[in-house]
């Protein structure tokens, strides 16, 4: 078990847990907050849920098998150029400089937090989402829901997810032009 509230034990096979993610939300009474679960085999994450009760709703995803919301399919949008897209981060102040340029450009900017802009991304409702900086009990489940949805995570250069970096899922068809605005 690896979670923010649990250490790692360094098994191959491991669950991977935030219970509550918008801890900030929780304690404020907003309902954006999730709880966040995924499974890792051999380094690999295999499965992830998103249960989010406040908003009555759930994603779910199992690699191979695609991705789900509240029991329906989802996909990613097909939106092709940033100036069509909608995009998202959960803090913009804490944005890098390049974070500027991509809203510039974008039809719409909205500041949506958390695991929810990454499930709207796997939905289709958002086009790109960031995060400064998250944690693999953050982005696992998240990641797997968006990449089984057609879609693609990295941080903000283009590299793996990892522990402490940043973290942009975009519908794939955008990713590299955002990755090159981010400019990280």
């Amino acid at each position: 078990m690896l979670g923010e509230e649990e250490g790692d034990d360094g098994s191959a096979v491991r669950w991977i847990v935030d219970p509550i993610d918008g801890t900030k939300n929780f304690a404020r009474g907003v309902p954006v907050w999730a709880t966040l679960i995924a499974f890792q085999r051999d380094a690999e994450i295999v499965c992830g849920v998103v249960s989010a009760p406040a908003l009555g709703h759930r994603w779910w995803a199992v690699r191979g098998e695609g991705a789900f919301a509240d029991g329906s399919q989802c996909r990613v949008s097909a939106v092709a150029r940033l100036e069509h897209a909608s995009v998202s981060s959960t803090s913009a102040r804490r944005m890098p400089a390049g974070w500027s340029a991509v809203v510039e450009r974008a039809w719409t900017n909205r500041g949506l937090g958390d695991f929810w802009q990454h499930c709207l991304v796997a939905e289709g409702a958002l086009d790109v989402a960031c995060d400064r900086v998250m944690q693999v009990w953050d982005y696992a489940p998240v990641q797997l829901v968006v990449e089984e949805a057609g879609g693609r995570c990295t941080t903000f250069s283009g590299g793996v997810p990892h522990e402490g970096g940043s973290f942009v899922a975009t519908n794939g068809l955008l990713h590299e032009d955002v990755v090159s605005v981010l400019g990280v």
